[in-house]
C-alpha cells in the first residue's frame, strides 16, 4: 500500500475563479497546508469533456439528483422533478455551460489525506453555507436559491474530487501520466519525516 503522503486529488479552478483573479489565493491555500502541486494546466474544456467528467462515476447522477431533491424538500420547496436522473441532467447541463464558458485551471495536488484536506479547505458546494475560513466561504456569496432563480450552475470557484477513487478517475480524465511530476520538496522532510 502506498504511503498517505502519495495520495493525489484533482482540483479545478473554474472560469469564475480566473475571472475574479483568485488563482494565486486558491493555490496559496493548498500550498500553505503542505500539499504539493504535481500537475497543472490551463485549458478551455469542451462541453463533451465536462459531460464525461460528470459521468466517470455511474452513480454520480443518481446521487446528485437525490441530494438535490432532498435539498429542495428540506427548504420547503418543490423540486422541478421527483426523478433524480431528471434533476441530475439539469445540473449537468448547467455545469457544462458554466465550466466550458472560459478557461479553467486543472491541478493535481499530492500529500497526506489530500482528498479530505482539499475538501476541507475548499468548503461546501454551496458558498452561502460554507464555513468562514474556507475558500468558498471567504470568497463567494452565491447560493442554490440564486443559481436556481437564474437557471444556472452555482458559482463556487472550484471542483475538488470527493474520494480517492473519484480523484484517480478524474486525474486520468484530465491528465496524461507524463504531465504529472514526482519530485521532493524540502518541507516534506518536516511534514513526513520520522525525526525532525
Amino acid at each position: 500500500m502506498a504511503h498517505h503522503k502519495e495520495e493525489r486529488t484533482l482540483v479545478i479552478i473554474k472560469p469564475d475563479g480566473l475571472q475574479r483573479t483568485l488563482v494565486g489565493e486558491i493555490i496559496g491555500r493548498y500550498e500553505k497546508i503542505g500539499l504539493k502541486l504535481v500537475g497543472m494546466k490551463m485549458v478551455k474544456a469542451s462541453s463533451e469533456h465536462i459531460d464525461k467528467h460528470y459521468n466517470l462515476d455511474p452513480m454520480w447522477r443518481k446521487n446528485v439528483g437525490e441530494k438535490s431533491i432532498k435539498g429542495y424538500l428540506d427548504k420547503g420547496l418543490t423540486p422541478p422533478s421527483n426523478d433524480p436522473l431528471v434533476i441530475a441532467q439539469i445540473v449537468v447541463d448547467a455545469l457544462k455551460k458554466y465550466m466550458s464558458a472560459g478557461p479553467l485551471i486543472a491541478m493535481v495536488w499530492q500529500g497526506g489525506n489530500a482528498v479530505k484536506i482539499v475538501r476541507k479547505i475548499t468548503g461546501g458546494t454551496e458558498p452561502l453555507t460554507s464555513d468562514v475560513g474556507t475558500i468558498r466561504g471567504d470568497f463567494v456569496l452565491d447560493s442554490y436559491a440564486m443559481a436556481d432563480k437564474d437557471s444556472r450552475a452555482i458559482r463556487n470557484l472550484i471542483h475538488a474530487s470527493g474520494s480517492v477513487k473519484e480523484a484517480e478517475d478524474e486525474i486520468a480524465h484530465w491528465f496524461k501520466k507524463e504531465e504529472l511530476f514526482n519530485y521532493e520538496l524540502i518541507n516534506e522532510a518536516i511534514l513526513y519525516g520520522i525525526e525532525l
